[in-house]
């Protein structure tokens, strides 16, 4: 294992999804603040801003004061190179599923070049199967199968943790340097839809879950921008094939 500096951190987002208490969302910004991770964005939270939030956070104002609202989790996470959805259960889409310790391994390892998203949803209901499908890693804390609800905040203080520690025990991560960004991922998933509704392989009326087949199909390799542009580039050359002379 080769130590990593913790500089790492400053390229860790922590993503909330429609939180319903702003105490959570204080909370959450004190636990990510302890462990030196700063960067929070809030996709649709039901009260914000709110004093509770700021009461909860006790002193982490510098992390609330620079926390992004936005309108959907696209927008959260873009310009990020890869994201991890946070889950207390098993899912029946194609996402790989690993615990906290190994999702913050990998988390680290790539966020040496490129910003990596948490993503956190709802107190009561959690991510949903679309959510978690914009994610290429599932992760969840091992609990006490008898009570294994996790109040959010104190799941985000377990992750930023262990990205904490995760930091003196990373390898390096060359394909990290070149991967493509969620915008960039996200335009080849919607080429590629739209290519096999095209050709007839995908059938809209029955999708019988393909397309979360395939993103977990692709999720597994980190595409890099290269390969994006070359899966696009065949795609296209599905729909417009080019007349080539022989020899």
């Amino acid at each position: 294992m080769v130590n990593r500096p913790l500089t790492s951190l400053k390229n860790i987002r922590i993503v909330l999804c429609g939180t319903s208490h702003p105490g959570n969302i204080g909370a959450a910004a004190r636990a990510m603040r302890t462990m030196g991770i700063t960067d929070l964005a809030m996709v649709n939270p039901q009260r914000y801003p709110d004093p509770q939030a700021v009461w909860f956070a006790a002193g982490a104002m510098d992390v609330l004061e620079s926390a992004r609202v936005c309108k959907s989790l696209s927008e959260a996470l873009a310009g990020t190179g890869f994201a991890i959805a946070s889950s207390a259960r098993q899912r029946d889409i194609a996402v790989p599923m690993v615990d906290v310790r190994e999702a913050a391994l990998q988390a680290v390892a790539i966020a040496q070049s490129r910003p990596v998203a948490l993503v956190f949803g709802n107190e009561t209901s959690g991510l949903s199967n679309d959510e978690v499908g914009c994610c290429g890693l599932l992760a969840s804390i091992p609990v006490d199968p008898e009570f294994s609800s996790l109040n959010v905040a104190a799941a985000v203080q377990v992750f930023c943790y262990e990205l904490r520690m995760a930091c003196g025990a990373v390898l390096p991560d060359d394909k990290a340097q070149t991967l493509a960004t969620h915008e960039e991922v996200e335009a080849f998933y919607a080429h590629l839809e739209q290519t096999i509704t095209t050709t007839g392989f995908l059938n809209p009326a029955h999708p019988r879950k393909l397309m979360y087949r395939l993103r977990r199909l692709f999720a597994r390799s980190r595409l890099q921008v290269e390969e994006v542009n070359i899966l696009r580039g065949i795609l296209s050359s599905l729909l417009t094939p080019k007349n080539r002379d022989k020899d």
